[in-house]
């Protein structure tokens, strides 16, 4: 983004440092329970909804079938060598499907939590937050997320009424629709997101008088579709939720890598914003092998074959994609492909990377 003029400057650094003081209170009080924001019940009541794949049945009320309902996709990221590849090969991505019949995809931002611009501004439109204060991460740099959300939710001229909040590693593989609907988000289901076997824990965060832990829904912040004004007043409770997650010794070994992801759960239950478990929003190679109906491909595993085709999974293959592989330098162009009898799904994501790479300008500099 290009520089404002000086008020403007002064005015976003006086917001940031007032910003940063409010975090830094609220990291060292309890955690506020008195939360704003509408009952779970009254927003869920009214509609039939398969809690775990289906959207709700009644599709007819709201707007026309006509009427777009655009999201903005907004995905963090640090300015490191492995996290600015990954996005660049999203947004590249990104731009082939936004304008497709089907999508209600509307503007795109790179969320960059370093503090300071880098070199990729121009290519990819780009929100520059502030990192958390030294220290305040406790060596876990996922906690700079609702961080950095918070901060461009606060500043930033959003148009959409909606907001998609993807990450890196993500390749959109076909135009997404606003899955989100009647005051629901809409949002993948992890396996490993497992309210009801932390309930003791949880209900540190989430208290008996605001419900059942049922409330907590599986799911992390991504891929999740959700209300614009609605994140507006999740991110700050995400925010506090995850530093006194952090903060707590017995919830940190618990939750482990994906504490992050369940102080989004517990946030959204807070403000009453159910979302409907859309298990098609994505899907996760080498275990998904189809793409069927999914509209992303998360790439998160390392994929590991022999030559003939077989899953080595847990020991490095004759062939491999791991994006673990390029953390301090891009992928080459033109991957080779994998060998016959991969899966669909790998194919695809290796063939997606190649032509990414291959029609990026200066990829790898």
């Amino acid at each position: 983004m290009g520089c404002g003029n000086f008020f403007f400057t002064i005015l976003v650094t006086f917001s940031v440092a007032l910003i940063t003081y409010n975090i830094i209170i609220s990291a060292n009080s309890p955690l506020q329970q008195d939360l704003p924001g509408p009952s779970r019940s009254s927003s869920s009541s009214s509609i039939s909804v398969d809690p775990i794949i289906k959207m709700p049945t009644d599709r007819s009320r709201g707007k026309s079938a006509n009427s777009k309902r655009l999201f903005h996709t907004a995905v963090t990221a640090s300015d490191s060598v492995y996290n600015t590849w990954q996005t660049r090969i999203m947004y590249y991505w990104f731009k082939k499907f936004q304008n497709e019949p089907g999508s209600e995809m509307g503007g795109f931002t790179r969320i960059l939590h370093s503090g300071k611009p880098d070199k990729y501004m121009d290519e990819i439109p780009t929100f520059v937050a502030q990192p958390l204060p030294a220290g305040m991460d406790r060596g876990y740099i996922v906690l700079n997320r609702p961080w950095a959300f918070v901060q461009w939710l606060q500043q930033a001229n959003i148009k959409e009424d909606y907001i998609l909040m993807s990450e890196p590693d993500h390749i959109i593989v076909k135009p997404i629709p606003n899955l989100a609907r009647d005051g629901l988000g809409s949002a993948f289901p992890f396996f490993y997101i497992e309210p009801k076997k932390y309930e003791t824990i949880l209900r540190k965060y989430y208290p008996e008088d605001k419900g059942p832990i049922t409330n907590i829904d599986p799911i992390g912040n991504s891929p999740v579709i959700v209300g614009k004004e609605a994140l507006k007043k999740i991110a700050p409770t995400w925010m506090n939720v995850s530093l006194a997650m952090k903060k707590d010794p017995e919830t940190d070994k618990s939750f482990g890598w994906v504490l992050e992801m369940y102080a989004y759960a517990t946030a959204s239950a807070l403000h009453g914003v159910g979302n409907i478990l859309y298990k098609d929003f994505m899907l996760q190679p080498p275990w998904d092998t189809e793409i069927g109906k999914k509209f992303i491909i998360h790439y998160t595993y390392g994929c590991d074959y022999n030559m003939k085709g077989e899953l080595t999974y847990g020991k490095i293959g004759e062939w491999r994609f791991d994006k673990r592989s390029y953390d301090n330098a891009a992928p080459p162009k033109n991957l080779p492909l994998p060998p016959p009898g991969v899966p669909e799904s790998v194919v695809t994501l290796v063939k997606m990377v190649n032509e990414a790479t291959a029609n990026i300008p200066n990829w790898g500099s």
